[in-house]
Formats: C-alpha cells, sequence, structure tokens
C-alpha cells in the first residue's frame, strides 16, 4: 500500500487516512493508496463502515498540479471513485479545509459526508479553461439540482460548509475542528442505524425536477453575457445538461469525458494553465535568496488619506495591521475616514462582513497631521498626486521623523524611485509599491526596486504583498515601471488610431472582443482625464517632444471622464454606462482639420495589431533592459493588474502563440509606415526570432 495512505480499525470503523502534505494533492500515490486501503477495508470483516480523512491542514484540495500535462498513471480518479461507490459498505468522508475538484469529486463518490463549520467546497477546474472530469458534473447536480449545480461548476466558486448542507452536498455539518471526531461520529451513527451504501449516481429526484424546464436556456443566456469569448464555462453547461439528457449516469460519464477532452485541446486551457502557474511563480523572486531575511510589519503609515491612501489602509486593516493616516488638513481626514467607513458599512450591508468588524477595522485606524506619529512604524507608504518635487519633500521628513529600519514605500504609477530615494539619507531602505484603483478590489501590487534597494526590503515588500492577499510582482525602476510603460504605449497608440479616422468607440469594441473588461477610452474615463493630461504637461515641461491630441483638447474642457459625467463618453448617473457623444465627434473633426489630418478608414484588424503589437515590442525592450527579470512577471502584471484575459496567458504568452515571427514582421512594416521609437523593433525580439525561440524561453 501506498505510505501516503495509510489503513487501521477503530471498532468497527476502518479509518482510511491520507497524509500527502501540504494539501493532500491527488498524486497516483495517493489514488493509488486510497483503492488499497478501500480493497483493505472490504476485507476487513471486523470494518462495518468505511471513514476516508486526512491529516494536515485540509481534506485533498485537487489535482497534484506536480502531475499536469503528464499522462495519468493507472488507477485514474474516475476509477477509484466508482471503486468508492461500488463498495458494499458504506463509506463517509469527513472534510475540513477545503474540499476543491477531484477531493470534491472524491467525497461526491462516498456515501455519506460530513464536514466541519469551517471547510469549503468547489468544483474550481473552470478557473484552468477545464471541467470536473471525474464525475462533478454528474453527481452534484443529483444532489443540487441543475441551477446550483451550473452555478458552482460554471464559476468555480466555493462554497461554505453551512451553504453545502443546505444544498445538499454534506449531510451533517459538525461544530469544532476536530474532523476525525466528526467524521467518526457520523460512521458510528451509519453503523448503529444500519445505513446501507447511498450511492449519489443513483439519486434521480433532483434530475426528475428539472426535465423538461427552461433552467438551461436560461442560464446559457446569462452565461453568454457573462462569459463572452470564454470557452469552458459553456462546456460545463453542456456537461451538466448531459446529467439531465443522457440515458444512464454512464451515458453522462462519456459525454463529460468528451466534453473534458475538448476541454484540454483549447488554446485557452494553455493560456490558463499559464497564467495560474505564473502567479505562483513571480511570488519567487529571481535572483533573491529563499533565505533572505523579512523585517516585521506590525505597524503601518499611510501619508494621504484620498481615493488611493484610504484604500490601500483598508488592505492592512482588513488583516489586523493597525494604520495611522497622515493629511495635511483636519477635514481630508475626516473626509477619508468616512471613505473607508462608508465601504465597511457597504460591506456589512451585503453580509460579507458583521457589524462588530466595521468597528474592530475602523478602531485599527488612527490619523495626525504630524509625521512625528510615524517614529513607530516599520512601513510607511505615500499616496499623494504624481508630483516629484512633493514626494521628494515628503519622503526628506520621513527620513528624520522614521525609526531606523522603517521601510519608506511610494505608490506612484510612473515617476523615478531613484530619484525619491536622493531624498533620504536611506536610499536602501525606500521602495516602490504601486496598487492598483480600486486597490480594494485589484489584487496586483508591483514592487518597484530601486538600484540601491536593499535585498530584505524586496523581501518584506513581497511578504507584506502576501500578507495583505495581494499578488505581488517584483520590477525594476523605469518610467511607468511595467505595466503603465507598457499601457502609455498602448494608449499613445489607440489615440493616434482615433487622430487618423478611427472612433474611440471602435477601438473600445476592439479589445474587448479581445477580452479586456474594458476599453482604452472607457478605462480613461473611469481613471480620470486629468491624469494623463497631467503626465503629459510634465512631460512638456521637461522639453520633451510629447504632441498634443483630441486627448488634451477635452482635458482643457474641462470633459475629465466619469468624475464630470462627460468626456470620450457620456455617462447616465444611474449606472455609469458609457454613451456616444455626438459632441465629441465634432471636438475629433476639429482636431483632424487643425492638424491638418486626412481621415481614412481603418480596419480592426489594424486597431488590434496597432494596440496589441506595441505593447508587445515594449514588453520585449522591458525585458531587454531587466525591469522585468521573466516574461511571465510582466503576464502576471497585466493578468492582474489591467484586466488582460486570462484564458489569453498574459501578453508575451499570447505573443508566443501568435508567433514572434509574425509579430516582428508586422512591427518591422508600422515601422516603415508609421515612423517613431515605439515601432522600432526590440532587440531581443530580433533575436527570439533569429533563434527560433519563444518569450517563454528566456
Amino acid at each position: 500500500m501506498s505510505d501516503v495512505v495509510t489503513y487501521n480499525r477503530e471498532g468497527a470503523v476502518g479509518v482510511i487516512t491520507v497524509n500527502y502534505p501540504p494539501v493532500n494533492a491527488l498524486s497516483h500515490a495517493v489514488r493509488f493508496g486510497i483503492k488499497d486501503a478501500v480493497k483493505r477495508g472490504q476485507a476487513d470483516a471486523n470494518a462495518k463502515a468505511l471513514l476516508l480523512i486526512c491529516d494536515g491542514r485540509t481534506f485533498i484540495a485537487g489535482a497534484d498540479i506536480r502531475e499536469l500535462g503528464e499522462p495519468m498513471q493507472e488507477p485514474g480518479l474516475a476509477k477509484v471513485i466508482k471503486f468508492i461507490e461500488d463498495s458494499d459498505k458504506p463509506v463517509v468522508a469527513a472534510i475540513h479545509g477545503t474540499a476543491l475538484g477531484g477531493g470534491l469529486e472524491l467525497a461526491l463518490g462516498c456515501h455519506y459526508r460530513v464536514a466541519v463549520a469551517s471547510a469549503k467546497v468547489g468544483l474550481p477546474e473552470v478557473k484552468l479553461g477545464l471541467l470536473p472530469g471525474a464525475g462533478g458534473t454528474q453527481r452534484l447536480p443529483r444532489l443540487t439540482g441543475a441551477q446550483n449545480a451550473m452555478e458552482m461548476i460554471t464559476t468555480g466558486q466555493f462554497v461554505g460548509a453551512g451553504d453545502a448542507a443546505k444544498l445538499g452536498i454534506v449531510d451533517e455539518v459538525a461544530q469544532g475542528d476536530d474532523v476525525k471526531a466528526a467524521g467518526m461520529a457520523l460512521a458510528q451513527k451509519v453503523v448503529g442505524e444500519g445505513l446501507q451504501p447511498r450511492r449519489v449516481s443513483e439519486l434521480t429526484d433532483k434530475l426528475e425536477a428539472d426535465k423538461g424546464s427552461d433552467v438551461f436556456t436560461r442560464f446559457r443566456a446569462g452565461l453568454e453575457k457573462k462569459a463572452q469569448g470564454v470557452f469552458a464555462p459553456f462546456k460545463c453547461l453542456e456537461a451538466v445538461e448531459a446529467a439531465f439528457t443522457s440515458a444512464s449516469f454512464d451515458e453522462g460519464m462519456k459525454r463529460e469525458r468528451q466534453l473534458f477532452g475538448e476541454c484540454m485541446e483549447s488554446d485557452q486551457r494553455a493560456g490558463l494553465i499559464h497564467a495560474f502557474f505564473a502567479e505562483r511563480e513571480a511570488s519567487k523572486v529571481s535572483g533573491l535568496p529563499k533565505d533572505t531575511p523579512v523585517r516585521d510589519v506590525k505597524k503601518v503609515g499611510v501619508i494621504g488619506a484620498g481615493t488611493m491612501g484610504s484604500v490601500i489602509s483598508m488592505n492592512f486593516v482588513n488583516v489586523g495591521i493597525p494604520v495611522t493616516i497622515a493629511e495635511v488638513k483636519q477635514e481630508a481626514l475626516d473626509k477619508g475616514l468616512a471613505v473607508i467607513r462608508k465601504n465597511y458599512e457597504n460591506s456589512a450591508k451585503k453580509g460579507r462582513i458583521t457589524r462588530a468588524q466595521v468597528e474592530e477595522r475602523m478602531g485599527l485606524i488612527s490619523t495626525t497631521l504630524n509625521y512625528d506619529n510615524f517614529k513607530d512604524a516599520d512601513l510607511v507608504i505615500e499616496a499623494v498626486f504624481e508630483n516629484m518635487a512633493v514626494k521628494k519633500s515628503i519622503f526628506g521628513r520621513l527620513d528624520t521623523a522614521c525609526k531606523p529600519g522603517a521601510i519608506l514605500a511610494s505608490n506612484t504609477s510612473t515617476l523615478d524611485i531613484d530619484e525619491i530615494a536622493s531624498a533620504t539619507s536611506r536610499p536602501e531602505d525606500v521602495v516602490g509599491m504601486h496598487f492598483f484603483s480600486p486597490a480594494n478590489v485589484i489584487n496586483l501590487l508591483e514592487n518597484v526596486r530601486g538600484t540601491k534597494t536593499s535585498d530584505e526590503v524586496k523581501a518584506t515588500v513581497m511578504a507584506v504583498a502576501k500578507k495583505i492577499k495581494k499578488v505581488g510582482v517584483l520590477v525594476g525602476n523605469c518610467y511607468g515601471f511595467v505595466g503603465n510603460r507598457m499601457l502609455h504605449q498602448r494608449g499613445a497608440e489607440a489615440t493616434k488610431l482615433i487622430n487618423e479616422g478611427a472612433s474611440p468607440a471602435q477601438v473600445d469594441k476592439v479589445l474587448t472582443d479581445f477580452g479586456f473588461p474594458m476599453g482604452q477610452f472607457a478605462m480613461s474615463d473611469l481613471a480620470g482625464i486629468d491624469i494623463g493630461y497631467s503626465i503629459r504637461e510634465e512631460c512638456r515641461k521637461a522639453g520633451e517632444d510629447t504632441p498634443r491630441s483630441w486627448m488634451d483638447k477635452l482635458a482643457e474642457e474641462g470633459r475629465l471622464g466619469q468624475k464630470t459625467m462627460a468626456r470620450v463618453y457620456e455617462y447616465e448617473e444611474c449606472n455609469r454606462k458609457p454613451i456616444v457623444d455626438p459632441k465629441e465627434d465634432e471636438l475629433i473633426a476639429e482636431f483632424r482639420k487643425e492638424q491638418g489630418i486626412e481621415s481614412r478608414e481603418i480596419s480592426d484588424k489594424e486597431i488590434l495589431e496597432r494596440c496589441m503589437y506595441v505593447m508587445i515590442n515594449e514588453g520585449a525592450k522591458i525585458l531587454e533592459e531587466g525591469v522585468a527579470s521573466r516574461s511571465l512577471d510582466i503576464d502576471v502584471v497585466w493578468i492582474c493588474g489591467y484586466g488582460f484575459p486570462s484564458y489569453r496567458g498574459g501578453p508575451m504568452f499570447w505573443a508566443d502563440q501568435v508567433g514572434l515571427d509574425s509579430i516582428l514582421s508586422t512591427v518591422k512594416s508600422f515601422h516603415s509606415s508609421l515612423g517613431g521609437d515605439q515601432w522600432k523593433p526590440a532587440a531581443l525580439l530580433e533575436k527570439l526570432v533569429s533563434e527560433g525561440k519563444k518569450f517563454g524561453d528566456l
């Protein structure tokens, strides 16, 4: 028998224990061991029921990611589950932690299920471009009905133990954390009451209730709106529907396997698998020793109680770290605290936190008008507007106010971290921590290393990202770092496309059809045109060649985006939905006339290539310069921070899929016809093409 699965009998219960840290994943050894242990239990004449439990912090949390992409060794999971379900002795699963993917499918193959109150269950395969392939789409709806099964499987969302019991997924919820005691209690009840195996595959009540209804038609219509362009959710839906339309459970299983195979062959699966691993790999900083010391961050200071500062503070308070917020005026502090309280109270109304937690979190926030109150802070984050002189003044004051070893961070989205650090006597303690707006929703934290930032500080800010539940990516120092440097190139190109004849709505539609949640100009409206305008004006004052555009005319007319309810688009106050504004066409036409530009028809293909390929070329330059250490770091920044469709794997992975030779050829063509440094082919792009390699090979 496998050494990761043991069998012992306690009284009339044969106990099967899985111990395969850290998450008891369904490796070959675990699958083999479970099947072998069930055999032993069936052969044990003194065992009247079997109990499946897991050691450690969780029940089986899914497949073994180390085996993803490899041919599955026998016994396959579906065969193990069928072997359990066919047992003539009742099998009880006791769940703690999480039972996810194949872990939940395995539990559904058992005859009875109990979960501790803190447990969660789910079938998240859709997030990897797959569907549950070991009977999950066939067994779950037999317990929950069609609607609930489709919601769980097409979203991949987890369900708490209480809700799992209401849905029929588990039979009992046990109080306390002793999962073995909970499992033994149910197993002994099964024995004492003489209960027989209850096989989920044989249940038909829920199937009969939904047969002939329009539940699938309605759900499909909703899915077409929510998951447009995404492959796997629709295959999940088809698989669940097969449970209701197939002649038998076995026929449904065949359909599930067929649909699973179609998902496996999809390019989207490859993109989602890459995104999954890339996000985990990004936390392992290239060149940073694993044993680098990490500083304790127990108190945090935030400078600025505006939109960013307030929400940045919430990220720390949410995990129990007290925050002191500084401002120049009490009115600004009061306004910031009111915003934070309103956010928490809205969460409480939606049931996400309790009223007590609202007060508990507000109690962790203090305010000050004096930087001397940062003397005990372990980390201070500056979150004021993008002005170098202001930021340097702040860091000069922090240098004297903060204790030795305190980390001084800037939330700047574009400015030079080294120049900011030059205002201090401790550049080794200065770092960028670029949060993305809204910082309580977007889970990216772009940490920016300066030339002199110490390894200890780098390791600490990456640990802080994990602590506050952000995806941290460590990048180098340059204008715009990784994300905004590429975004600004795309924005400039999108603006030129409008100059030449496209409309903002056409450009935005091309980008949303590609998979972005919103287009370039809808995003600019959300962020505010004044931000980009201020940056361009600063560049002009510094003597940089920054051409004027119709976007500048919009700013100068006071059309600053959603905050003024008008800009590229008009907005209805009730839903903030963008509406094409006829005045915008007039303004753009006027700008073209002023500049002597003759409008032309521009194809969607040209829009996509110019918007995307300029990003790829810039990404290659970022890799050349070492601003990003790996192409996967760029992919994670864009997926987690800018809404790049995860099923495409990120911009650099997508470029590899398209073909770098094709992209280089088009980049050269644009350089010839359009000019500009942005279209000068990156040396790295040319090198990779000449060697027949991809970004992923670096």
